[in-house]
């Protein structure tokens, strides 16, 4: 075993051998992987042009690296591609595949049965690979995370005015009523708070006696607490008086999770930056911040800040940047803005006063219309969701030839 280790550690030293490499066939997962790998990576990462057999073809002539990404969305026969493969590569190579099926039984013959250390199916996101990808190319094993248990997911507006809520609100909705997932809109703001008004709901007393008896949180509770849009979403919120003082317990937030996350999949909570510890408590414990910006140099500047925030345990890489009211008359452009940020903004929304502002009047969720504002929340909520290959997957061929894969990759003992 101490040899093992030793070898091991040696060949960790070895400076001949690339830190990751992939090898993919289409310019949108190289761009995604790019994005999701850059902030983990000690060096860039080396992409190169072609799928599995460019890769079968280069690493037959070089040393491999530490972790190869392979494509085999090209293949017709995917898993026999990958057995070459495992002819050509060293034997402790984390392998990660990138595909087309999305299909469960496919999913298990490459990494069970092939040996492989992870797969996703096209298209990639920026957060699906640094969720999923991102612990190998730290050389760590990835976190085991329960099946079930609800994603907390926090909006954050950069500055005032600058459309959080309205993202938040639009957000849950479309998760609770288009995608069917039991969801929860949480405002913690119990004075000031706008969610349950946007939704035309009457917010109870239930969240604030839940903060401020944690001891009393349970699903039962959290549940009759929160108001009902619809079958699959409901309001969790309040309205105290201005003058109010309310003394929310240490440690309420984490109780309210718990108890939140037993019921629905999604918990979308509308979080204000402010010194309040109830909201630094959700800011941590969220497994994705949002942040909502404007076209304007404040909002830049506040960007920047909150983006250095340290992240949660649970947050995979840095927040996903929406740019709300794009186009707004005397506002900064995108390239202008993303020259300051230095990165790209992940979701853009065009300004839109009308419909907005119309919605907002009327208590009903703009994304429910079509046109640009639901493209843009649709694709958003793809980035934060983390939808799993397993959901809705259906059974299907586990090999090319119909029969059960057996074990070829010489790595197979490494990985597991």
């Amino acid at each position: 075993m101490d040899g093992s280790l030793g070898a091991a550690a040696a060949e960790l030293r070895r400076t001949d051998r690339p830190a990751a490499m992939a090898f993919v066939n289409d310019a949108a997962s190289e761009e995604a992987l790019r994005d999701g790998l850059s902030d983990l990576l000690t060096q860039a990462l080396e992409t190169r042009r072609g799928g599995i057999r460019a890769a079968i073809g280069a690493l037959q002539r070089a040393p491999s690296p530490h972790v190869l990404i392979v494509d085999v969305s090209a293949e017709e026969q995917p898993l026999t591609a990958l057995g070459t493969l495992s002819d050509v590569v060293e034997p402790d190579v984390s392998v990660l595949v990138i595909g087309e099926s999305n299909d469960l039984d496919f999913y298990r013959a490459v990494t069970r049965g092939l040996g492989a250390a992870e797969y996703l199916a096209r298209p990639l996101t920026r957060d699906t690979v640094a969720r999923h990808f991102g612990p190998f190319a730290l050389g760590e094993a990835p976190a085991v995370e329960g099946v079930l248990g609800g994603r907390l997911l926090s909006v954050t507006g950069v500055c005032g005015g600058a459309g959080a809520s309205t993202v938040a609100v639009n957000l849950a909705w479309h998760f609770g009523q288009s995608a069917r997932r039991h969801t929860v809109l949480l405002d913690p703001n119990v004075q000031t708070g706008v969610a349950a008004f946007l939704l035309n709901i009457q917010p109870g007393a239930g969240l604030r006696v839940a903060l401020e008896s944690p001891e009393r949180i349970d699903a039962l509770l959290a549940e009759r607490a929160a108001q009902p849009v619809g079958d699959r979403l409901h309001v969790l919120a309040a309205e105290e008086k201005l003058g109010a003082s309310p003394s929310f317990a240490p440690g309420a937030a984490e109780q309210l999770l718990a108890a939140l996350r037993r019921r629905y999949n999604f918990i979308v909570a509308d979080v204000p930056f402010a010194p309040v510890p109830l909201y630094r408590d959700l800011l941590d414990a969220a497994n994705e911040r949002i942040l909502v910006m404007d076209p304007s140099l404040a909002a830049v500047r506040d960007t920047l800040r909150l983006v250095a925030l340290p992240g949660g345990p649970s947050q995979a890489r840095r927040p996903v940047v929406v740019l709300n009211r794009l186009g707004r008359p005397g506002g900064l452009s995108r390239r202008q803005i993303e020259d300051a940020l230095h990165m790209k903004v992940d979701i853009v929304i065009p300004d839109l006063p009308r419909q907005i502002g119309g919605a907002a009047s009327l208590g009903e969720p703009a994304v429910s219309r079509s046109g640009p504002f639901r493209t843009a929340i649709v694709d958003l909520a793809k980035q934060v969701a983390f939808t799993r290959l397993l959901d809705g997957a259906k059974s299907g061929r586990l090999t090319d030839d119909g029969t059960k894969a057996k074990s070829r990759w010489r790595w197979v003992e490494w990985l597991r």
